[in-house]
């Protein structure tokens, strides 16, 4: 047993080993040997990688590239970064730091606001169709009453032929013949009805084009533009930050690093003025090393990182449930004119015939007919068929959402994880960071001092017993009052 633990412990040992000296070689850039520059040269190799395959993803799925042009465009940029990371500590910072920063407060405005584009966009355009699709078929349905308005005229027009039949039987005596020719033609025509129609389907579709082709260009320019600027904004903060964090000493240096401590158990080992432990005043205004426990500071700042995350929540929510409620609208208002039985109109027709001689009754003869018809109120064809995106537009959200539930809770940690990975590529300005901070502090303890003796001087003027010190007594003083 002990056999097999001991390969295992030294597998451990290696790997711990070559972990350590990839962190210090990726930090410090210290590459003596080849073996610290063969290690450092497959750590840029892999962290490349990782990145170019993010972007690989990105351009087969959302951007619709094909295979071999986005395998081309990743192997090319993994082996640029790759290069960059290898020759370049700043890149390196830089690189540690855009991961980092994933989940700072602007890569959350970053999301809200693809967030926000993604449902207004899509749930706009939907709306937009539904709408449409309504109107498209109340336009059809009167197209379609115009032709069924000549059916219940037909009907009677096949009545009064009948009749003419009828009659014609009647009026033949054998002597005189009554020969009648009944021709009706119906024939419902109106130029300036199929002119509105014809004018209102027209700015209808205009207007349908219009706004489509407006709304894929936004989206198309989106979807392509937004991640690519949303990079190129995030990049500049980072330089922005590692910028300040070397040159400018005061830019967020409230954070008690390790080497702030050994820079004060220096100073106290010989024998300088030294600043720890902390006040509890103190303890409030500057932040300790980050702990796996969140404090009551860091929960204040997931609270505020989790407003405006639930603000525009709800505006999505009103734009999602606006398009449900459209659609479900359509849809019972669809469902129930489907349902709508034909209108049955009932024209039953009939004549009664006797025939007489001088007056004496020979023969009845009854002639029936049924001309009745149906009137539809909706026709079925022109029925709308409306769409709901509540599937494509809830999955991308929560993901969304389930990214900046990440972010809230790593938000407090994060601004010191961004101070520690600078503290580890550039130690000569965190040195001066410390020497500052830690003056900083030891000059706000003078001044408060001082201001504390001027209290106590000033508060003593004030005192009864400095001016009557025979009527009254100082606090703690033995004697009775006189």
């Amino acid at each position: 047993m002990s056999r097999m633990l001991f390969p295992l412990i030294a597998i451990k040992r290696s790997l711990e080993d070559v972990g350590y000296v990839a962190a210090d070689v990726f930090t410090s850039g210290n590459r003596d040997g080849v073996r610290r520059t063969l290690i450092l040269l497959l750590t840029c190799s892999f962290s490349s990688l990782l990145l170019s395959s993010l972007l690989l993803l990105y351009l087969l799925f959302p951007l619709n590239y094909e295979l071999a042009v986005a395998g081309g465009i990743a192997v090319c940029v993994e082996a640029l970064l790759t290069v960059a990371l290898f020759l370049s500590k700043r890149v390196r910072c830089l690189g540690i730091l855009f991961v980092i920063s994933m989940f700072m407060k602007k890569s959350r405005n970053l999301l809200l606001t693809a967030g926000t584009s993604l449902v207004v966009l899509r749930n706009i355009r939907n709306t937009l169709e539904n709408t449409t699709g309504l109107v498209r078929s109340m336009i059809c349905n009167l197209k379609a009453k115009k032709a069924a308005i000549v059916a219940p005229f037909s009907s009677y027009v096949e009545m009064l032929k009948w009749l003419g039949n009828m009659l014609k039987g009647v009026t033949d005596l054998g002597v005189v013949n009554l020969d009648s020719q009944l021709k009706v033609s119906p024939r419902l025509e109106s130029d300036k009805f199929r002119w509105k129609l014809s004018e209102a389907e027209q700015r209808l579709n205009d207007t349908v084009k219009y706004v489509q082709a407006l709304m894929s260009t936004v989206s198309s320019v989106t979807d392509r533009m937004f991640p690519a600027i949303s990079f190129l904004v995030l990049m500049l903060f980072i330089a922005l930050h590692v910028k300040k964090y070397c040159s400018d000493a005061k830019y967020q240096n409230r954070f008690m690093s390790s080497k702030f401590v050994v820079f004060d158990e220096r100073r106290k080992t010989e024998g300088k003025p030294h600043v720890l432990p902390l006040t509890p005043e103190e303890e409030k205004l500057y932040a300790a090393p980050p702990s796996a426990r969140p404090t009551t500071r860091e929960g204040r700042a997931m609270l505020k990182f989790g407003v405006p995350v639930v603000s525009h929540f709800m505006a999505w929510v009103i734009f999602i449930t606006v398009d449900a409620l459209l659609y479900c609208f359509v849809d019972i208002v669809t469902r129930k004119l489907s349902e709508l039985e034909p209108f049955h109109v009932p024209l039953l027709m009939s004549i009664k015939g006797i025939a007489t001689l001088v007056g004496i009754p020979l023969g009845e003869e009854n002639h029936q007919k049924d001309f009745s018809y149906s009137v539809t109120l909706f026709e079925k064809e022109c029925l709308p068929q409306p769409k709901l995106l509540l599937y494509n537009s809830v999955v991308p959200l929560a993901a969304i959402l389930l990214t900046l539930f990440i972010m809230a809770l790593m938000a407090a940690k994060v601004g010191q994880l961004r101070l520690m990975v600078c503290e580890r590529f550039f130690p000569s300005a965190a040195e001066e960071r410390v020497e500052y901070l830690h003056a900083k502090i030891l000059r706000k303890r003078c001044k408060k001092r001082k201001g504390g003796d001027n209290c106590s001087l000033t508060s003593l003027y004030l005192k009864p017993h400095f001016w009557c010190p025979l009527l009254f007594r100082a606090k703690g003083d033995p004697q009775s009052v006189v």
